[in-house]
């Protein structure tokens, strides 16, 4: 059956929404729901018959972990263990960045099932930001696992018609909310002791930036790729947010010579002939992140939006501009690097 999408733009359909929401996650079904990331694949984190629903309909790989999100940060307890060497950072982290878009990998519960944390020791936690979301996961009263909802593999979804081109049929409803505040994952870290400060270790970037968190620890990043073991953290398999479009990102302007009788579509920064990219080739079609001056937290808003529509042509390649690779930056660089390793 054809999946319904309950709007929630006035107060009366919000609260059916969320209602209906609740209703079937309590009994122990999936439920995409708007994040101020992307849309997430919702279920009961702690019943494991309804977080192998979540694998199901997304084709994804037990190997590869799933978030928690959590009603709010006092049900941190609940799920993870956090070691007294790291406590007083954690507790500067999250009083900063939570709720938000930062994920926090710490030493798991026994009550978080292994399909979770793909039999790893650790689970990956954060509090969500968005309205609904959190009227959701609060009146459950219980953490929910909530990866990207999509198919595995495949560009995460921004708005809810992009989650029904992924899932249609698949599962049983979809909230609408809107378009996403931010467009990209959450950042995920690890924290560890050091002297004089903790060490933070960045493993999927993100909204939070390394910037953002240089005030609270000695800050590194992970750039490893996993293409078929268990991973460290979600977001790190080397086949996450490809289109299925071949993706080449093209560092320089005199690297790129067009095969004769090959469609391409260029994904553009800042859409400037200066650039040197825009005539490189008769573009089937050119679409521009952040129009004119690069601002990177338009260009993440409109990422995976432009990726899905670029997907869309039927072309035989998507060539993607490099960007600046500070701020939100990194994390889109990251992402293009990996869906053009798919190819």
């Amino acid at each position: 059956m054809p999946t319904p999408i309950l709007p929630t733009d006035l107060p009366p359909l919000m609260h059916q929404a969320v209602e209906e929401a609740v209703r079937l996650l309590r009994a122990g079904e999936v439920v995409a729901l708007p994040t101020e990331t992307v849309y997430g694949l919702a279920a009961d984190a702690l019943n494991p018959a309804a977080v192998a629903k979540i694998f199901e309909a997304k084709e994804r790989p037990t190997f590869d972990p799933l978030i928690v999100h959590l009603p709010d940060k006092k049900h941190l307890d609940t799920v993870a263990e956090v070691p007294e060497d790291i406590q007083k950072t954690l507790n500067k982290l999250t009083e900063r960045f939570w709720p938000g878009p930062l994920t926090i990998v710490l030493p798991k519960k026994a009550c978080v099932p292994d399909l979770v944390t793909a039999g790893l020791p650790t689970v990956a936690v954060r509090v969500s930001n968005h309205g609904i979301f959190k009227r959701v996961v609060q009146e459950l009263g219980k953490p929910i696992a909530a990866p990207s909802a999509n198919r595995f593999g495949s560009i995460s979804p921004t708005s809810a018609n992009a989650v029904l081109a992924e899932l249609d049929g698949r599962i049983p409803l979809i909230v609408d909310g809107g378009a996403c505040l931010h467009g990209l994952e959450s950042t995920i870290i690890k924290i560890e002791p050091g002297t004089p400060k903790a060490l933070i270790t960045i493993l999927r970037p993100g909204p939070i930036t390394l910037e953002d968190l240089k005030l609270y620890g000695k800050v590194q990043r992970v750039t490893r790729t996993v293409v078929d073991e268990a991973t460290e953290a979600p977001g790190q398999l080397a086949s996450h947010y490809a289109p299925r479009t071949p993706l080449r990102l093209l560092s320089r302007p005199s690297d790129f010579i067009p095969e004769v009788g090959k469609r391409y579509a260029l994904m553009s920064y800042r859409g400037e002939e200066k650039d040197g990219y825009l005539d490189l080739a008769e573009w089937e079609q050119v679409m521009v992140l952040s129009p004119g001056n690069g601002k990177l937290p338009e260009a993440a808003v409109r990422f995976f939006y432009v990726l899905r529509e670029l997907d869309k042509l039927g072309v035989d390649e998507i060539v993607a501009e490099p960007m600046h690779e500070h701020g939100m930056g990194a994390a889109m660089m990251d992402k293009l690097r990996r869906a053009s390793k798919k190819w």
